[in-house]
């Protein structure tokens, strides 16, 4: 009977425990005050960030135009559909004050740049190795694209993929 009993006490503090794991967890996360969730009419978070080609981007180099951020990677089918899209409307709107920069999500170089070759993508693509501009832009799910006007203040933000038809509308409403 005694060593029923010690298993018994054994499994009941092991459940309070993680009982108290859970609740913990859950609790933190309802309450975290770190995450600033962005609306639009906020001021976009300036960011530093390396292209394919070792060039240094900041958010801050294009105020004064319009820049459609495009967060995504090469393992998301709808990121793939978009890509020619974005592409074409880059060549349509590139020197009318308008900026497009993709940014990927922790992948590879090497991944990226064949990816984006092989699509034939001629706008600048960041890469986001760390992760760190997605949780600033609290980026979920992808494709995320934000938009930002002249003035550097979020125009608008879009969760999943985007028809031609959307970017050209979209890019035309941030356009200077």
């Amino acid at each position: 009977m005694e060593k029923k009993q010690k298993r018994f006490y054994t499994r009941l503090i092991i459940l309070a425990v993680l009982v108290a794991a859970i609740i913990y967890t859950v609790y933190n996360a309802a309450h975290n005050d770190d995450v600033q969730l962005l609306k639009v009419g906020d001021d976009a978070p300036n960011f530093s960030l390396v292209d394919l080609d070792g060039k240094t981007h900041k958010l801050s180099d294009y105020k004064g135009q319009g820049v459609l951020l495009n967060f995504w990677g090469t393992w998301c089918k709808p990121c793939k559909r978009e890509m020619p899209a974005i592409n074409d409307q880059y060549k349509q709107f590139k020197g009318q004050g308008i900026q497009i920069l993709g940014i990927n999500i922790a992948q590879p170089d090497l991944e990226v740049s064949s990816y984006t070759d092989k699509l034939g993508v001629k706008f600048p693509i960041l890469l986001d190795k760390t992760k760190s501009v997605m949780r600033v832009y609290n980026v979920d799910p992808l494709p995320t694209t934000v938009l930002v006007d002249k003035e550097g203040k979020i125009a608008r933000i879009i969760t999943g993929e985007m028809t031609e038809t959307d970017i050209k509308k979209y890019l035309t409403s941030i356009k200077p």
